[in-house]
């Protein structure tokens, strides 16, 4: 192992807080990883990582030479860049809602595999948080506002959101026509995964955002099964219109108070800055950025 390859496992190791995870990433064996780091330190003289039975973290000194090695290793990848097959090749993993992902990206994913036959997808599925970096996952598309995480976002879109009810619900309790005749009413609780707190169904009235708590005697943390709840007549919901097409072309969901729908919720590929540089990401962005522009939203 090179002296730069050893640079690109060191770089890869401070990332996954783990041998056996940055070594599987980069094809090696979890001895192969820890003896050539090893001998690594022994020649720079300066100890970069210190190690437990559970845990890897960088040094002071590792933290120092770990920046600087992104910075020559980013140099060097898109130097090479210039001037290899411009072909992107190699694994690419993505994050995305499940939904999201079968709705909008599977439907084309053939074509997009057939357009760079030497890229590889690996797709995972979820709402939770993802630390890019350490899991070594290179983007993540997410709805909703995203917090300074130090990550680049590209923007993809808005999601049109709307409220639902079963027509069971709303031949039990009405259908209102405003959010001022929302009283006697009551929505499926939704648990924010960042706050834990139930969230408020919003609406905008003549231009201002209103948030309206109703009595929920059901709450969950998983969107799947609002929906199934909703079907089911235990309250109003609020959600991506994608999500709920197909419930509401076959009238198992009804949409009300049209008229006041909350704003928007943006939908963007997050990801980290050192990866800014790398062909398969850029194609991959360049086609989710086309395949949104043209979906209904």
């Amino acid at each position: 192992m090179d002296r730069f390859e050893r640079m690109q496992l060191f770089v890869r190791v401070v990332e996954r807080r783990s041998f056996s995870a940055a070594a599987a990433d980069l094809g090696l064996g979890r001895s192969t990883a820890t003896e050539a780091l090893k001998r690594f330190e022994q020649e720079l003289g300066v100890r970069l990582l210190e190690r437990t039975t559970r845990h890897v973290a960088p040094t002071l000194d590792g933290e120092a030479f770990y920046a600087r090695c992104k910075r020559i290793l980013a140099e060097v990848e898109e130097a090479e860049n210039a001037f290899r097959d411009p072909q992107p090749r190699g694994l690419l993993r993505v994050d995305a809602h499940g939904l999201l992902t079968r709705t909008f990206l599977l439907p084309r994913l053939s074509e997009f595999l057939a357009r760079y036959p030497h890229l590889d997808l690996q797709l995972g599925q979820g709402d939770r948080l993802v630390d890019l970096v350490r899991e070594g996952v290179d983007c993540v598309i997410r709805a909703g506002t995203a917090e300074d995480s130090g990550l680049v976002m590209r923007r993809l879109g808005s999601l049109t959101e709307i409220t639902c009810a079963s027509p069971g619900y709303l031949e039990r309790y009405g259908c209102p026509e405003s959010p001022k005749q929302l009283e006697g009413h009551r929505a499926v609780g939704f648990l924010s995964s960042r706050t834990s707190q139930v969230l408020p169904l919003e609406f905008m009235v003549d231009g201002v955002l209103r948030e309206v708590v109703l009595p929920s005697r059901v709450t969950v943390n998983n969107s799947d099964t609002l929906a199934e709840l909703a079907r089911l007549g235990f309250g109003l919901i609020q959600a991506p219109r994608y999500r709920l097409a197909e419930d509401l072309r076959t009238g198992q969901l009804v949409e009300v108070l049209s008229a006041f729908r909350p704003q928007p919720t943006p939908l963007a590929a997050l990801y980290p800055q050192n990866r800014h540089t790398a062909p398969r990401l850029r194609v991959f962005l360049d086609w989710i950025s086309s395949l949104f522009a043209e979906a209904e939203l």
